[in-house]
């Protein structure tokens, strides 16, 4: 008898794992297709996420959203730009996230709610920015791993005739430099400028006609463009004198 219940028990166990093996081959292999409208990559949901993802969108149709492919997540923010809708929030999220949302009921309350707080402010961070004077060409959200989100602002740099001016300051500084000995190639500057690191920078060179602003929380960001605003002004109207002084721009304050 006691064969016999051994016998059972791992015919039993034996059973068990060869369905959840199964269970998790066709978890795997549930079919998936690309997904339609702004996306950034090439991100692909099942039916079942399809489908809550129309819901979303619909849900908060004063918002815009991108979805974005897991292997773009990085990638992502640079692009935000380029998808700029007039008076709506960019929503940048990512395949997985939808997934995950069509299938966790907890999952799914967690990240709307952030989603809905971001509705709830669009007006607050569209005036906000405003106020600074800034050219906003879009803003947004990027919903992260975390269970937090970022905000950022796409603006489009300052008029011509400023933007010339400060062209025209950049070049006098680098000269100064040169003249200082401290030799500094004007194709490092730009790599310097350019360059979005992890240990504080706030301000990121995009392209030659806008400058990306990110920030933890609203409040935060609409402080960050009020800071990059005050500085391309004084960087317009400083002496020459002053354009004399060998500097860098502080992308930390």
């Amino acid at each position: 008898m006691s064969s016999i219940s051994n016998y059972v028990n791992s015919a039993s166990a034996y059973n068990s794992s060869v369905n959840q093996t199964k269970g998790e081959d066709n978890a795997s292999s549930v079919k998936k297709t690309k997904v339609r409208g702004k996306t950034i990559g090439e991100p692909e949901l099942s039916e079942k996420a399809s489908k809550y993802y129309e819901e979303l969108k619909k849900k908060y149709s004063n918002m815009d959203f991108i979805l974005v492919s897991r292997d773009q997540k990085e990638f992502a923010k640079a692009q935000a730009g380029s998808f700029a809708t007039p008076g709506k929030m960019v929503v940048l999220i990512d395949e997985d996230k939808i997934e995950k949302m069509a299938e966790d009921a907890n999952y799914r309350k967690q990240y709307e709610s952030i989603i809905a707080r971001g509705a709830s402010q669009i007006s607050k961070m569209e005036n906000g920015l405003a106020k600074t004077g800034a050219n906003v060409k879009s803003f947004g959200m990027k919903i992260n791993d975390n269970g937090t989100a970022s905000f950022f602002a796409v603006l489009k740099k300052s008029s011509d005739a400023q933007k010339a001016r400060i062209e025209k300051k950049a070049g006098e500084r680098r000269e100064a430099k040169k003249a200082e000995a401290r030799n500094v190639k004007r194709e490092e500057r730009e790599e310097w400028l350019g360059k979005s690191r992890d240990d504080g920078d706030k301000w990121k060179v995009q392209d030659e006609d806008t400058v990306t602003i990110s920030a933890s929380s609203i409040e935060e960001l609409i402080r960050q463009v009020g800071g990059y605003m005050q500085s391309s002004m004084i960087d317009s109207v400083q002496t020459e004198e002053e354009k004399l002084v060998g500097s860098r721009f502080n992308f930390t304050a």
